[in-house]
């Protein structure tokens, strides 16, 4: 009986020591959480009327919130009376501990910084790195969602395509078209020369400066080769490059030029 009062009297005691505490701790909390929702809300705000890039507002924002509310329980760790000190020193450990085992993550963190910083690429681009190819949908902390012409979704490590060669197909506004077609030995490299000359002249999408390019590139086994060469606006490429290899084949039909392909002659001798 003793020992029941004993103990009720420490909890009594408990209850009103740190009771009212817990509970200003509770209400800190919850009101805390709310302030740092509004805070992190008009931070979005801010950030896309200063039009930040979207990628970097993104990443902005999910550190601001981590760290803010990090401060946050620290603070009504402290309001309950734990010691600063240490917690703190628990947290460290612990941290060094989930960094240890989630090395990958970290690079893939760090990447994600450096793209970030550096803007290699962003939302929208055309890019091909770490064997795939596509458009920039999203750039997260920690991966890079490519979508690809055919509509699939690919995400990539930022550790990898932080280390690795990246092309960027949107950085620049014009791109120069490359293409070669060939024509038979027999036939009229003039007639050919000035026909490409002419497709390349009647198409709005080509542009005029710099210049387009005709030129022969080779003589090759069972062929002339002609390289074309083609600016236009990076928006204009792909319809250039496909209408032309239908335009040529029916030009160089019209006017009987051939055009070589691989052909295998047999001999039957009978004896």
């Amino acid at each position: 009986m003793n020992n029941l009062q004993v103990y009720s009297d420490k909890a009594i005691s408990m209850i009103m020591e740190y009771g009212p505490k817990l509970v200003l701790a509770i209400i800190t909390l919850i009101v805390g959480l709310w302030i740092i929702k509004v805070f992190i809300k008009g931070l979005g705000k801010t950030l896309e009327r200063s039009k930040t890039d979207a990628s970097l507002k993104h990443f902005l924002l999910s550190m601001a919130e981590i760290f803010f509310k990090a401060m946050l329980i620290i603070s009504v760790a402290g309001m309950i009376g734990i010691e600063m000190t240490s917690f703190i020193a628990v947290l460290g450990a612990a941290g060094l501990a989930v960094g240890l085992a989630l090395q990958g993550s970290l690079a893939n963190f760090a990447g994600g910084v450096l793209i970030l910083l550096f803007k290699p690429y962003k939302i929208g681009d055309f890019i091909d790195g770490a064997g795939y190819a596509g458009t920039v949908s999203q750039v997260q902390v920690f991966n890079t969602i490519l979508k690809t012409p055919d509509n699939k979704t690919i995400i990539i490590p930022n550790g990898v395509l932080s280390n690795a060669s990246v092309t960027n197909f949107s950085t620049e506004s014009k791109r120069r078209v490359d293409m070669t077609f060939g024509i038979g030995y027999s036939d009229d490299i003039k007639k050919a020369k000035a026909l490409l000359g002419k497709m390349l002249e009647n198409d709005e999408r080509v542009l005029q400066e710099p210049a387009p390019m005709v030129v022969v590139s080779e003589l090759a086994d069972s062929s002339v080769n002609f390289a074309v060469r083609a600016w236009c606006d990076s928006a204009d490429y792909w319809g250039i490059y496909f209408d032309m290899q239908e335009k040529v084949k029916l030009q160089f039909d019209k006017a009987g030029i051939s055009i070589p392909f691989p052909q295998q002659d047999i001999h039957v001798y009978q004896h």
